[in-house]
């Protein structure tokens, strides 16, 4: 008796235990530091650093025929691994190699196969998603935290400068080349501007805060919004707790 009585009381703690934030995705500006930034994120969680190089590695391996596969993921570490195993598929051509397709096929293919990666990131969950369209795809998760790291383009140019020993004019171009494609991809794939705040639960400039600043801003918005996963929609936004103003509405001051 005193047994099941343990374990009814160890299975109302486990059906009462709270929610926790699965995910951070990381935008960011060219030489704004987003990719320190996320590492040191990973770091101080102890969470997966999920790049651009894992998910396109990942997703490539979805495209291969199944031999091949296998092979890439006896190679690869265990969250590669892991995230194909919860995809519970390699490729849908099975055991031979896909036929080949028109350039506008392969390419939406080949988004889609990244889009089921984020999302099998976020079902393996404690990962720091780096680009990718990670901010739309898992949008409409609440316990996924959304950051866009930015900085003025003087501070970029002087750390692409500085990092990758290139001329001010190089650098310059160098910025302007890199968000374009950004830009360009997450409106092409995606239909949205990475520039939107909308998209994001923390815009933070580096132009004054440091990396490990920012690193803290973002470990600190990651726990109050996960304080918050339990409460109903109705109980959220700016409106939430506040009584309607004492007197008549004036015209909002500009």
């Amino acid at each position: 008796m005193v047994r099941e009585d343990v374990n009814t009381n160890a299975s109302a703690r486990a059906e009462t235990k709270p929610p926790t934030m699965r995910a951070i995705t990381i935008s960011r500006e060219y030489g704004a530091g987003g990719g320190e930034i996320a590492r040191g994120l990973a770091k101080r969680l102890d969470w997966q650093l999920v790049d651009h190089a894992l998910v396109t590695s990942v997703a490539e391996t979805l495209g291969e025929n199944e031999e091949d596969a296998e092979q890439r993921d006896e190679r690869g570490d265990g969250f590669s691994s892991r995230l194909i195993a919860s995809l519970q598929w390699i490729s849908p051509w099975g055991p031979v190699a896909p036929p080949p397709l028109p350039y506008e096929q392969q390419a939406a293919r080949r988004h889609q196969a990244l889009i089921k990666v984020i999302l099998a990131t976020y079902d393996v969950g404690n990962a720091v998603i780096v680009g990718r369209g990670g901010q739309r795809i898992l949008g409409g998760h609440r316990d996924v935290l959304h950051v866009r790291i930015v900085a003025p383009l003087d501070a970029r140019v002087a750390y692409v400068i500085q990092r990758e020993q290139l001329s001010a004019d190089e650098a310059r171009a160098r910025i302007a080349h890199v968000d374009r494609d950004r830009q360009q991809y997450l409106e092409e794939v995606e239909q949205a501007d990475p520039r939107d705040a909308q998209l994001y639960d923390l815009v933070v400039n580096t132009a004054v805060l440091s990396l490990d600043d920012a690193v803290d801003l973002i470990v600190r918005a990651l726990r109050l919004k996960e304080a918050r996963l339990g409460l109903d929609s109705h109980d959220l936004g700016p409106a939430a707790g506040l009584p309607p103003y004492p007197g008549p509405v004036t015209e909002p001051n500009f």
